[in-house]
């Protein structure tokens, strides 16, 4: 008779190492942080962007570096391509040429993720407020569409489980932390909350988008026309929001006539120059310079308003 002798069991080789959690299902690696999702403000890192539209270049050569709760400044005159530089940088506009990146996240390629890490707080043309509600409306309104679109699924599931009262307490607190970053002050307005937006002042109106733009937790938030129409006393008050705004750790964009020297508590400050030749230049370049001519003005705001009918529809 003859005997078969067992075969020997094969040597298991080391698996090589793959980054994935052990615990984690075979097969797939545990995913790596969302840029868009970390805590704190956003760094702006731009180099050479440009936007053209259908009659040419609305900015072009513009260089941008800003760290996380910095205040960038997007100064010059009116039709030099300041607002939509400003929807550019949000996501809202697609750029050109050039590269950019918003914490972390490429702008050519990732506009989406940042538009969602990105609030507009005051655009006109944009995100309009209705005159005919009120501030509570408004506010109201906005807790419930962050709620209900602008959270993670996740964190929607782990919401949606909550009881009533507790979904109730956290929009209360959300609610109540954007107003103070805002330095809104509701019993401060004729009516309280029942206020309708058309009586506010236009420096109220301000402090409510941004408290709007708040409730989403952004970790960068773009405002336009952050001086027009305001006192010198106003606009100081105006710097001084958007500057406790950052000092929170929110990275803020703000369009304006003339940027301010600086800013209460050493917050940073990055002003951005535009013009229509070259789209950006230092405050230092610009000093040395003539103003522009009227004719070459209208002749960009038509540029600008062709760019903003084109590719804003985002």
């Amino acid at each position: 008779m003859t005997r078969h002798q067992p075969e020997p069991e094969p040597q298991r080789q080391p698996e090589p190492d793959t980054g994935r959690d052990p615990a984690a299902p075979a097969g797939r690696a545990t995913p790596a942080p969302d840029p868009a999702e970390l805590p704190g403000g956003a760094a702006v890192e731009a180099e050479g962007i440009g936007l053209k539209g259908p009659r040419g270049w609305v900015f072009r050569e513009v260089t941008v570096e800003a760290a996380p709760g910095s205040v960038v400044a997007l100064t010059g005159a009116s039709g030099t391509g300041r607002t939509c530089l400003l929807l550019a940088l949000t996501g809202r506009m697609k750029l050109t040429e050039g590269e950019a990146r918003i914490g972390g996240l490429r702008l050519r390629k990732q506009a989406a993720a940042i538009r969602r890490t990105a609030a507009l707080a005051h655009v006109p043309g944009v995100d309009d407020l209705e005159p005919s509600l009120t501030v509570g409306e408004h506010l109201r309104e906005r807790v419930l569409l962050q709620r209900r679109y602008g959270t993670a699924p996740l964190a929607a599931l782990k919401a949606a489980l909550r009881s009533p009262r507790q979904r109730r307490a956290d929009a209360r607190r959300v609610h109540d932390e954007a107003l103070a970053a805002a330095g809104l002050d509701l019993a401060t307005l004729p009516k309280g909350p029942r206020t309708a937006v058309r009586d506010l002042e236009r420096l109220e109106r301000l402090r409510l988008c941004v408290a709007l733009a708040l409730i989403g937790r952004p970790r960068l938030i773009a405002v336009d026309d952050v001086d027009l129409k305001l006192s010198a006393p106003l606009r100081e008050e105006a710097w001084a929001l958007l500057a406790s705004v950052a000092a929170s750790g929110v990275t803020v964009l703000a369009v304006c006539g003339e940027a301010p020297a600086g800013l209460p508590g050493d917050v940073p400050l990055v002003v951005v120059v535009t013009d229509r030749a070259t789209g950006a230049r230092t405050a230092e370049e610009d000093s040395a310079e003539p103003a522009p001519k009227a004719d070459d003005t209208d002749e960009t705001e038509k540029e600008t308003a062709d760019a903003l009918a084109e590719t804003g529809r985002a």
